[in-house]
């Protein structure tokens, strides 16, 4: 369903297994992120009603998720760390248009969005599957449907308004160099490191 064209190394839950502090703290940042993302692109596309609504429904998902988060971080005595730099997302934040036309830009931005949810979604279901911890397994498998349904919907979103754009063939460009990307991932204990 996610199209991704590199998996995460199977090894990459085992770095994880040994800095849950790290992780979550890394997980619960990108929530927070990935709240801003959806604030931001309703900053600048008021007017499309739908995606308005859709996307503060996604701001308080993943807000709430954060919350989630923060509460696993309380159960296990660790404390919230500061904010880490995701090096990942930035380097997929490089293959977005920045010049165009606003439906150009718009659809990059969409599936901006969409690539970091079908990645997250996929790390997701590893730790669901792999993790140790009775807990963070079905904890990650609740997460990982969340995931799934904002990746489709920012797909679908950047579909509906791609206009003359050809968002099919972008998509696949995305997949491409995503997998370019994340190939030098899966060496950290971050979500997407």
């Amino acid at each position: 369903m996610l199209g991704l064209k590199l998996p995460t190394d199977p090894r990459w839950v085992r770095l994880v297994e040994g800095d849950l502090q790290e992780v979550l703290t890394d997980h619960a940042w990108c929530e927070q992120k990935a709240a801003s993302n959806a604030i931001s692109l309703i900053v600048k596309h008021p007017e499309l009603t739908d995606l308005v609504e859709e996307l503060t429904r996604i701001a308080q998902e993943e807000m709430a998720h954060f919350g989630q988060v923060l509460e696993k971080i309380r159960a296990r005595g660790f404390t919230l760390g500061p904010e880490r730099r995701d090096h990942y997302v930035n380097d997929i934040l490089q293959f977005v248009r920045k010049d165009g036309t606003r439906e150009e830009r718009l659809v990059d931005r969409l599936l901006f969005a969409a690539m970091i949810e079908a990645r997250s979604c996929e790390r997701f279901r590893l730790l669901s599957e792999k993790v140790a911890d009775d807990d963070l397994r079905t904890f990650y498998r609740d997460l990982m449907a969340s995931e799934a349904d904002h990746y489709t919907t920012f797909l679908g979103f950047a579909r509906k308004y791609g206009g003359r754009v050809d968002v099919d063939t972008r998509w696949q460009e995305f997949l491409a160099y995503e997998a370019e990307v994340v190939a030098r991932y899966g060496k950290e204990p971050t979500m997407h490191g």
